[in-house]
């Protein structure tokens, strides 16, 4: 099978690629490289996929491709290219969330009607549910997005749905819990923390670390992203794919320490404007559907990354 795979050069991306060329798939990749981190630390998480001759690269932007062509003759296509991060959503960010994740999605979307694509996998977020009223949240849930990205995260799966519901395009959104692990973008509350604790360098903490977190190892990620485009689903689907076992942000520093064998230092700051005090996903809709249950518990996935971390920091 031939698979696409946006955002290939990604935290999530990456890992999902190499799932699939595990798995004997022919795999293309698509990022347009964008300086919301090191560009250079993207292409090093190419460079062992492209190691693969059955992966090929190529640098493109999906808001302005040709995007027939570019899906042309795929049987998946995993579309997990987007702007992340809820605090450069706000004011004049907002655009570039607006074009990366709701215009490209639907010129995706508009693309892959035309063509014999049988499903379209849509990496969505937990960001959707805010500060929601129950947990854990569940998908029948009214989404009540609390920052800009998490509004522009709901509108590309409004567009998944529409595609599916007016065109029978085989669409299925995943909804995100707080995914880490190896490769973890370096703004990201994990990787912070181990920098932290391996430097020195003050890890800062918006809020009290009483923050509730349903953290994911990228592995099971991967893992039940890739079955998505493969197993029986409804048109449409929406499931939410978290960790099960959330804990607080205080805790994680925790074990964090414990992984490295150093304290991290802590800068404190005030609440960040749109982060949700709690997240936490109900995962037996995807349980049900792909047989999909989470395999790393967090003090493992914790290693993990750690292990991986410090050796790309001996290599720095």
């Amino acid at each position: 099978m031939y698979a696409i795979v946006t955002g290939s050069a990604g935290f999530i991306g990456s890992h999902v690629s190499e799932r699939l060329l595990a798995q004997g798939f022919d795999v293309h990749g698509v990022d347009c490289l964008t300086p919301y981190y090191d560009p250079d630390v993207k292409r090093g998480n190419l460079r062992e996929l492209e190691a693969n001759d059955r992966f090929t690269s190529v640098e493109a932007d999906l808001r302005t491709a040709d995007l027939e062509e570019l899906i042309d003759g795929a049987d998946v296509v995993y579309h997990l290219a987007a702007q992340p991060g809820v605090r450069g959503s706000w004011a004049d960010g907002f655009q570039r969330y607006v074009e990366h994740n709701v215009l490209a999605t639907q010129r995706l979307l508009e693309a892959a009607r035309t063509t014999d694509l049988s499903r379209l996998v849509y990496a969505s977020s937990s960001s959707v549910y805010g500060n929601a009223e129950r947990y854990p949240c569940q998908e029948s849930d009214e989404p009540s997005p609390h920052s800009p990205y998490g509004v522009t995260k709901m509108s590309a799966e409004h567009l998944c749905r529409a595609y599916a519901d007016n065109f029978g395009l085989e669409t299925v959104s995943l909804r995100y819990f707080t995914v880490y692990g190896p490769r973890q973008r370096p703004e990201m509350a994990a990787s912070r923390l181990i920098e932290s604790a391996l430097t020195g360098e003050p890890f800062p903490l918006f809020g009290d670390g009483s923050a509730v977190r349903d953290f994911t190892y990228v592995g099971d990620i991967a893992r039940a992203t890739v079955d998505a485009g493969l197993a029986d689903v409804p048109a449409g689907e929406v499931m939410n794919v978290g960790g099960g076992a959330p804990v607080s942000v205080a805790q994680l520093i925790d074990l964090v320490a414990e992984a490295t064998g150093h304290e991290v230092p802590v800068d404190q700051h005030g609440a960040s404007p749109g982060d949700v005090q709690r997240t936490g996903g109900d995962t037996s809709r995807v349980g049900e559907v792909l047989e999909w249950e989470p395999h790393t518990d967090l003090a493992e996935g914790v290693r993990r990354q750690v292990q991986a971390q410090s050796h790309e920091l001996a290599l720095a």
